[in-house]
């Protein structure tokens, strides 16, 4: 039998912008965009650690983050 001791995912998150939208206001959604999604991680209870956070100069972000992994122990991964 095996149990998983600890797990977590790291992702590379690209935000971008939305296509035939105003600069400026499409640069601004991606802000949002990226806002709302640590404020899911935060209310769904999910360990995370932002590794980097990188905007790009066009606008759109870079989201380098490891979470936690479905339910498991995240163990020394966040440390």
């Amino acid at each position: 039998m095996k149990r998983i001791k600890a797990a977590c995912i790291c992702q590379t998150l690209h935000f971008l912008l939305k296509e035939n939208a105003e600069r400026q206001w499409a640069a601004k959604q991606v802000q949002l965009e990226v806002v709302n999604y640590k404020k899911g991680l935060e209310r769904n209870r999910t360990q995370y650690k932002i590794v980097e956070e990188t905007t790009q100069p066009d606008g759109s972000v870079l989201l380098k983050v490891i979470k936690q992994y479905n339910t498991a122990p995240v163990g020394n991964y966040l440390g």
